[in-house]
């Protein structure tokens, strides 16, 4: 039996906290920033190919091994080491308008309205960087935005981050804050994500939403019964290995990727 939706109406004390990655937009947002200040010069193959070989880990598997998760944080930008904040605004905006605005899904550009057209706030809560995250939210007309906060010094990226990646735990943590901020009541509140790492801030609103969810997560509201919002068609889902895999399948899938990976950047 679907699970009725909740009711979205005016209500100062709630919000919506949207994750960002196969949420609100198809696919990592990280590799569409890479992809675009690549194909702009800001640097060469061999500084993002770790970084790809990660993320495919994550899509393929649909698990976060914690060893990858520490080298992601430790070069998690370095591909922006070196070019000041100006560069990257400029880039950003660009970027947006040819990679990120065709792959907003339909759907949750409308559940997002929905809460806004209510008077709700709707926040992005993300690990991609502050920068590109504040440009979403702002062209998509959100409250805000809070996200991984990239270091700069004198206006210029030193490729480290301040504090940690935005994931997992932390993202429940940065949802805590913003209810003690704006006076939000997190039981009256809305979340809505894709992944089963983002379990601790769906379970703390008092309106979960899988969103494209993987197999783990859509287990698990299944077995809460939880609200689902399936924006993908199954063919295309499986493409995109969201759907899940047996491990053999996505060793074979990582291997591709991998291989594939200079011919992607030079689309």
């Amino acid at each position: 039996m679907t699970t009725p939706a909740p009711l979205i109406r005016p209500d100062a004390q709630a919000a919506a906290f949207f994750d960002l990655d196969n949420t609100v937009i198809q696919g990592a947002s990280i590799f569409h920033l890479a992809r675009g200040l690549y194909r702009r010069g800001f640097f060469p193959t061999r500084l993002i190919l770790k970084g790809l070989w990660l993320q495919t880990w994550f899509r393929v598997v649909g698990r976060e091994n914690p060893d990858h998760m520490q080298q992601a944080r430790d070069s998690a930008l370095n591909f922006i080491a070196g070019h000041t904040v100006e560069e990257m605004a400029a880039a950003g905006e660009e970027i947006y308008e040819e990679s990120i605005l065709p792959k907003i899904w339909p759907g949750t550009r409308a559940l997002a309205q929905m809460h806004l057209d209510a008077g709700q706030q709707v926040w992005v809560v993300t690990a991609a960087p502050i920068e590109l995250a504040s440009i979403i939210a702002n062209r998509l007309g959100l409250s805000g935005a809070v996200a991984t906060v990239p270091e700069t010094v004198n206006g210029v990226y030193t490729g480290h981050l301040v504090g940690e990646l935005l994931h997992g735990p932390a993202k429940a943590e940065a949802v805590r804050a913003l209810a003690v901020e704006h006076g939000f009541d997190l039981a009256r509140c809305f979340a809505y994500s894709d992944s089963y790492n983002d379990l601790p801030m769906l379970s703390l609103v008092g309106h979960p939403c899988a969103v494209n969810p993987d197999r783990r997560l859509e287990h698990h509201a299944q077995e809460y019964d939880w609200q689902v919002r399936e924006f993908r068609t199954h063919r295309r889902a499986v493409r995109l290995g969201l759907l899940g895999t047996a491990s053999a399948g996505a060793a074979a899938g990582a291997l591709a990727a991998g291989l594939s990976v200079r011919r992607m950047f030079k689309r």
